[in-house]
C-alpha cells in the first residue's frame, strides 16, 4: 500500500512539470498517429509518455546515445496501445534498450531429431518476459513516421508486453471475463489458422504473413495492422477488427486518415 501511494505521488510530481515544448515537435514530426487523435487523447498520451519515460531505464547500445527525441518517439508509440485501457505503464518492463539499427543476437533452435542449432540471428526488436524491450531506433523512427505501411516495430514489441502481463506470450492478453476469453479464442484461433493457410498458398494478405508463426506473433501483427491499416483490416477481417477494437477501446478506422499528409522518409 505504501509503495503504491509513493508511486502515485511520484507520478503526480512528474505531471506537475510543464510538458517540454520541444517534445511537441518530436510528436508532430515523428509520431504521425498523434496527429489523428482528439485533443483530449493527445493530452492523455502526453501524460502517459512523460511517466513512461521517467519510470523506465533507457539504454543505448552499440554506441547509440539516448536523447529525448528517441525517448519521446518510442514512448508515444508504446502509449498509443494503452491510451484507452486500464494500465500501469508496462509494469513488467524495467528497461528499454535501443540499438541504432538492426542488431545480431545469439539464437538457439531445436531441429528435427533433437539436434540443437546455435548461431547468430539478425533482429530488429525483442520483448522479454520480466525483461527489457529491445528496439532498433531506425525502425522505431520509421514506424512512427510511416503510419500506413502496416509495419510498426514499437507497436509490435509492446503488444508482446501486453500479451505477457499474465504469463508467457501466447496471443491472449488480460481480458475481462469468461465470455470474452471464449470469443477471443474462437476468433483469434480461426483467423490465425486462416493466415497460416493463406501464407502456405502464397496468397496476398492484409496481415503480415509473419503472424502465421505462432499465436503470440499473430496478436502482435494483428495489433500493427489494427493501428496502421484499420480500414483494410475491418473490410477483410471484420470479426478480428471488432475484437481488437473491444480490447484496445479505440476505433482507428474512424480516424480522419485523409487529413494525414505524411510521407515516409
Amino acid at each position: 500500500m505504501l509503495l503504491s501511494w509513493l508511486r502515485q505521488r511520484r507520478r503526480r510530481q512528474i505531471l506537475a512539470n510543464p510538458f517540454p515544448e520541444e517534445w511537441h515537435a518530436y510528436l508532430e514530426r515523428n509520431v504521425h498517429h498523434y496527429l489523428l487523435l482528439t485533443d483530449e487523447e493527445r493530452r492523455r498520451l502526453r501524460n502517459d509518455l512523460q511517466i513512461l519515460i521517467a519510470e523506465k531505464n533507457w539504454e543505448g547500445c552499440n554506441g547509440l546515445e539516448i536523447n529525448e527525441e528517441i525517448q519521446v518517439t518510442i514512448a508515444a508509440q508504446a502509449c498509443l496501445l494503452t491510451l484507452a485501457i486500464p494500465h500501469d505503464y508496462y509494469p513488467g518492463t524495467q528497461s528499454i534498450l535501443v540499438y541504432p539499427y538492426g542488431y545480431v543476437a545469439k539464437s538457439t533452435r531445436v531441429l528435427s531429431g533433437g539436434m540443437v542449432w546455435e548461431g547468430d540471428s539478425g533482429r530488429l526488436g525483442e520483448s522479454w518476459q520480466r525483461g527489457p524491450v529491445i528496439l532498433s531506433w531506425a525502425d522505431a523512427y520509421q514506424g512512427g513516421r510511416c503510419p500506413r505501411d502496416g509495419h510498426n516495430l514499437v507497436l509490435h514489441e509492446f503488444a508482446h508486453k501486453l500479451d505477457m502481463l499474465i504469463g508467457t506470450a501466447d496471443g491472449t492478453p488480460p481480458l475481462g471475463d469468461y465470455d470474452t476469453y471464449r470469443r477471443w479464442k474462437e476468433v483469434m484461433g480461426y483467423e490465425f489458422e486462416r493466415l497460416q493457410r493463406e501464407a502456405e498458398l502464397g496468397r496476398p494478405t492484409v496481415l503480415d504473413p509473419y503472424g502465421a508463426t505462432n499465436p503470440a506473433e499473430f496478436f502482435a501483427v494483428s495489433t500493427e495492422c489494427f493501428f496502421e491499416l484499420p480500414r483494410r483490416l475491418r473490410g477483410r477481417h471484420p470479426e478480428l477488427y471488432g475484437l481488437l477494437q473491444e480490447f484496445y477501446q479505440q476505433d482507428p478506422a474512424g480516424w480522419d486518415w485523409a487529413s494525414l499528409r505524411s510521407r515516409c522518409p
